[in-house]
Order: structure tokens, then C-alpha cells, then sequence
């Protein structure tokens, strides 16, 4: 059989042109209401399936799921996502039901995907339909407690989603108008007491006002990477910001939680009142003490070890961001080994309200 490759080469050459002509004319028709031709509904599920497959083959999967946290995640799906994909309770509306592509009801998909490919669709999002990236690419501790929620979405039902999701809070709006829609927004998952209802969340209650504030003002600028606490500081309304502030620093701080591991307490309490001036790890007391501090510095005690042992490991590899002194934790964490950490999240973990420096209770 003869080919002729200059007719070959002619047809190839005027190909491109013909495709901008039929797009400039309005040939393709680009409306949702049509649906796809079954070809390219095809061709794009199985392009994005591929995608997907290949890339989640580079994804260091954990050893395990941070489950503590799917507290948090559960808030955050209840607020960014089951607006799309419905949750326990909560069907999907049927405006949602006539997108192109539909997104499906995730209790019923998850199965069907690995973690390491759910942490691929959930942090970098799918082009060409509603799924958005992860707000914050620096946050993968986040994407992962979302990957854990989504493990357990399937099983729940509708009293146990709503109250792992929204708490006291009851439900959610789409822009806070009132200061308790504000609150609601805290309390869902902080807790009505400050203390937070998981230990991935920090304890805010009895935090320096002046802290609280300048946090919400580092998520909402972008300053401070958190995928859950940016959404969250960007919905409410700047002008309820002070007031609650205000009322969760009236709050009483948290007297310290049981259960420490005494290997660690001794180690971690060291560095924590002395530091290690052989390798350049300055006292954390000397800051964080929970009486005559800066405000611009938190009180670490009795913050949740999980929730103390991320933001460390955040500060040590330089994705922590800045509410005012991060360049500062950013170096003293620097030299902090895994076991520095987890010994320093259990000190501060069981700890009570210190004095502002190691040697202040000699001089009170």
C-alpha cells in the first residue's frame, strides 16, 4: 500500500488551523446542559484516573493516619467541601446534581481510591472540574487528616458527622453575619470551652488577645500557611475578630493534661526550663512562660502533645509561617531532633501555668 506523505504532511499541517477556526466559530458547543459526547466523558475519566494512578506513586505515605485530627478535618469538610459532594444528612442540592462533571457522593467513592491517591486529588485538586487545590500547599499534615476523615466518612451516620463536624456550633453559614455565628465557627472546633475537641486543635483559651488577633490576621493575609484556619479566618467578618479575641482570652487557660510518658517528661522539662547551649537551643520558658510573657508569644502549657509536636516539625522544616516571630522559631527549632520534639510535647503537654523565666519563682 502507497502512502503519500505529502498529503500526509498537507493534512497535518492544515489540522491545527481547522481546530482554531471551528473554536473561533463557536463550532464546539460548551455548554454543561448537553452533557459530554460518551467518548469524552470516557477520555477524561480515564486521563484523570492515570494521572492520578502515576503521581500518587511519588506520595510518602504515613505509617499510619493521623486520626486525632480528623476532628478538624471533618470542620473543614463540613465547610469547603460537602457544599459539592453532600455528607451524612446532608444531601447534595440539586443545583450541584446538573455540574459538569457531577461530583460524586464521596461516602460511596472513597473505596475505590488508595490513600496516597486521595492525598493526590484532595492536595492538588482536579483541572477541569469544581475540585479545588488544598488552600495551603504547605500543609500536608492537614491533607492527611482529611485522607483519615474520608476513611471514616462512610460509616458514619448523620447524628455522629454532625457532631464531629460542627460540635455546639450546630450548623454553619456562609459568611458569619452575627458575632455567635462567629463563635459557632470557633466553637465547632476549639470547643465552646477553648480547650480545643481534638488534639490536633490548640488550646486558644486564656492566649494573650493580642496573639489571638495577630494569628487571625497571619491566616487571613496568607502569612501563615493552614488550609483550615485560612478558610476560616477569610469567612468571618474582620469587624468580630477583637470581640472574639476578647472572649476566648477571658477564658480559663488549661491546667495540663494527664498521661505523660516519664521517659520523655525529665528530657523534655530540661530543655524547656535550660535549653541546650551546646547546640544552640535557647530555654523555651524564657518566651513561653505563662505569666509576664510578650503577648505576642502563646503559653505552651497544657497544649496538646500531637498539636505541639506538628508545629514544631512545621518551624523545624521551614514551613511554619509568620504571625509576627516565626523567623525566630524558625531557627530555634532548627536543631530540635524527633525525640527533642515529642520529649518537649509531653513537658508542655502535663504542664501548668509557669512563671516567665526559670528563675522567677525565687524572686516571687
Amino acid at each position: 500500500m502507497h502512502v503519500d506523505w505529502k498529503h500526509v504532511a498537507v493534512t497535518l499541517a492544515i489540522l491545527p488551523f481547522a481546530v482554531v477556526f471551528a473554536a473561533w466559530i463557536g463550532f464546539f458547543n460548551v455548554g454543561a446542559s448537553s452533557g459530554h459526547w460518551k467518548i469524552t466523558d470516557w477520555f477524561l475519566h480515564f486521563a484523570m484516573q492515570s494521572a492520578i494512578r502515576t503521581y500518587a506513586l511519588a506520595v510518602d505515605v504515613p505509617r499510619e493516619l493521623p486520626h486525632h485530627a480528623v476532628q478538624t478535618a471533618a470542620g473543614h469538610f463540613a465547610r469547603g467541601c460537602a457544599i459539592c459532594h453532600g455528607a451524612p444528612g446532608e444531601p447534595r442540592s440539586p443545583a450541584v446534581l446538573r455540574m459538569l462533571p457531577q461530583p460524586p457522593d464521596l461516602a460511596e467513592r472513597v473505596s475505590g481510591w488508595s490513600d496516597a491517591e486521595l492525598f493526590r486529588i484532595v492536595k492538588h485538586g482536579v483541572r477541569f472540574t469544581g475540585m479545588p487545590a488544598w488552600p495551603s500547599q504547605k500543609r500536608d499534615d492537614e491533607v492527611w487528616a482529611m485522607v483519615a476523615f474520608l476513611r471514616r466518612l462512610p460509616a458514619l451516620g448523620p447524628e455522629a458527622y454532625r457532631d464531629l463536624a460542627y460540635g455546639p456550633a450546630g450548623s454553619l453559614v456562609d459568611r458569619p453575619a452575627t458575632f455567635q455565628q462567629a463563635l459557632a465557627e470557633c466553637t465547632r472546633c476549639h470547643g465552646v470551652d477553648g480547650r480545643g475537641r481534638s488534639t490536633a486543635t490548640p488550646v486558644i483559651a486564656g492566649q494573650r488577645e493580642s496573639y489571638l488577633l495577630q494569628s487571625f490576621a497571619a491566616y487571613a493575609e496568607d502569612r501563615r500557611p493552614g488550609g483550615v484556619m485560612g478558610v476560616v479566618a477569610k469567612a468571618i467578618d474582620r469587624r468580630h475578630w477583637r470581640d472574639l479575641a476578647a472572649h476566648f482570652a477571658s477564658l480559663p487557660a488549661s491546667r495540663g493534661r494527664a498521661g505523660a510518658a516519664t521517659a520523655l517528661l525529665e528530657p523534655g522539662k530540661k530543655l524547656a526550663t535550660e535549653g541546650d547551649a551546646s547546640r544552640r537551643i535557647p530555654a523555651c520558658l524564657v518566651c513561653h512562660a505563662s505569666r509576664d510573657r510578650n503577648p505576642a508569644f502563646p503559653s505552651l502549657a497544657g497544649q496538646p502533645a500531637p498539636y505541639i509536636e506538628q508545629q514544631l516539625r512545621l518551624f523545624r522544616d521551614g514551613q511554619r509561617g509568620d504571625s509576627g516571630y516565626g523567623h525566630v522559631m524558625r531557627e530555634v527549632a532548627r536543631p530540635l531532633s524527633d525525640n527533642d520534639i515529642a520529649a518537649l510535647a509531653t513537658y508542655f503537654a502535663t504542664a501548668e501555668s509557669r512563671p516567665a523565666h526559670p528563675m522567677a519563682s525565687a524572686r516571687d
